[in-house]
């Protein structure tokens, strides 16, 4: 947002040739609406279309494949605190793939995140630990 970059690209050189890496498009605010990741060979991998709310915080992030076509999509919620609650993944076809859920402590520090499958069966739980002596 400070420099006024509209977009930007990253590039890897291994033995002597040079490819793109990624390719990034930004909003007016200097938030990520479109990423496009390449492979080894130049070729498109991946893309990634973003969506903010108005704070600011990633609501959607949809992903295509490299013949544009949607893969996957994510939906993004937030608590009044502006702490992510969940994160709704979907494949192509609208149906919930997965489900994450993320618990705070009173400091708004994350504790976990549980990953749940479509039915709401629990995949995993990842724990974060806090240590300040």
């Amino acid at each position: 947002k400070k420099h006024k970059i509209k977009s930007s690209y990253s590039t890897i050189t291994e033995n002597g040739k040079t490819i793109f890496d990624s390719k990034k498009t930004f909003n007016s605010k200097g938030q990520t609406t479109e990423e496009t990741n390449y492979t080894k060979e130049g070729g498109i991998k991946d893309i990634h279309k973003t969506k903010y709310n108005s704070q600011g915080d990633e609501i959607e992030d949809e992903q295509y494949d490299a013949n544009n076509k949607l893969t996957e999509k994510k939906t993004t919620r937030y608590n009044m605190l502006r702490e992510k609650t969940e994160e709704l993944f979907y494949d192509a076809e609208g149906k919930l793939t997965k489900k994450n859920t993320y618990t705070y402590d009173k400091q708004g520090l994350k504790l976990e995140r549980k990953t749940l499958d479509a039915e709401g069966k629990l995949i995993s739980v990842k724990k974060h630990t806090y240590i300040t002596k």
